[in-house]
């Protein structure tokens, strides 16, 4: 255990430059006094790693020093070969780097490791896109991609859902996310209009925050020359799950009684959000072996079509609108097919 930390903490001077101790115990999720031994143990092996005082200080690895990729294990080096999306690595620019990074990587393998390595590219396959519906067409992904890594501002023309639906926005473009087969850029910007509550084709951020955007729905693009810089502390990885967390408390806008047979909830699995069929799962059973629960839905129309696709695997007891609206389709559906 304490040999891989030293290797990590290692690695992580020699990637990042100088950190301070209390950075090094979060990353490491230890101790700081652990850090103070461990530095204390690579300086007694040899690795020329010092230390400076001050508020500025921290610890860092002498100028030009760099350890090579030794002691991999047989399990790093499998999940290093399973991390490779060669669609959006291509996507991306990067289809040519990434193999370019791979070879360099198995080349410096040991024989059995670089084996193993070959094996698991054979028999596992990463594949990001959802069922069920095709990717985006993403023409200016690599420009978004190429701005990003530069800290430089892009000039967009944007389609999103609302009224005025083709827009021009000013972007500062944080960083890239690939969900579900889809590509978003989280960016600050101008809205260009009071009214404007965000574009991520469903809905967005307010209150000054970085808006999500949606790569697709750009429709031309200008880099400009003016450079910029994300504000400090910025993480990409929480906003996005801060985002994410917003677009679902403000997805569903009320709640459906249903009850549902063994088979119905068995085919909602293949369609439904995760909210309804936890709450199907939370449901009562009833003595037929049908579910009594009640499931959380975004709106009439939606809920309607969704709950259409199981036939007559589910009966909707309130609200009463939408049972009568399925009635009324039901009813409309046997005419036309008497």
């Amino acid at each position: 255990m304490r040999a891989g930390r030293l290797v990590s903490l290692l690695l992580l001077l020699q990637n990042r430059g100088r950190m301070t101790a209390a950075e090094l115990a979060g990353e490491l999720e230890v101790s700081v006094r652990t850090v103070y031994r461990d530095v204390e143990a690579l300086g007694t092996a040899g690795v020329p790693v010092y230390g400076e005082a001050g508020h500025d200080g921290g610890y860092a690895l002498l100028d030009g020093y760099r350890t090579r990729l030794t002691g991999l294990t047989a399990p790093e080096a499998e999940a290093l070969f399973l991390t490779g999306l060669p669609g959006p690595a291509a996507e991306l620019g990067l289809g040519a780097v990434l193999a370019a990074a791979e070879l360099k990587l198995e080349a410096a393998l040991p024989a059995e490791l670089r084996e193993q390595s070959r094996r698991i590219r054979e028999r596992f396959l990463l594949d990001a896109p959802g069922w069920y519906r095709e990717a985006d067409e993403v023409p200016y992904l690599s420009a978004v991609a190429a701005a990003v890594w530069q800290r430089r501002a892009l000039r967009v023309r944007y389609r999103r859902w609302q009224a005025p639906h083709v827009v021009e926005r000013k972007l500062e473009p944080y960083g890239i996310v690939l969900k579900a087969g889809r590509w978003y850029v989280v960016a600050a910007g101008d809205t260009g209009d009071t009214g404007d509550t965000g574009d991520t084709g469903d809905t967005g951020d307010t209150g000054g925050e970085p808006r999500t955007y949606r790569v697709g729905q750009i429709l031309s693009l200008e880099q400009l020359d003016e450079e910029f810089t994300p504000p400090a502390g910025f993480d990409l990885s929480r906003h996005w799950q801060e985002h994410t967390a917003r677009l679902q408390e403000r997805l569903w806008q009320g709640e459906a009684e249903i009850r549902i047979s063994p088979d119905g909830i068995t085919r909602l699995a293949d369609f439904a959000a995760q909210a309804v069929t936890d709450a199907v799962r939370r449901g009562t059973p009833e003595s037929d072996g049908w579910r009594r629960a009640v499931i959380p839905i975004e709106d009439l129309d939606h809920a309607e079509s969704e709950l259409l696709r199981l036939g007559a695997q589910v009966e909707v007891l309130t609200p009463p609108a939408l049972r009568n609206r399925i009635n009324a389709t039901i009813r409309a559906m046997a005419v036309l097919y008497h």
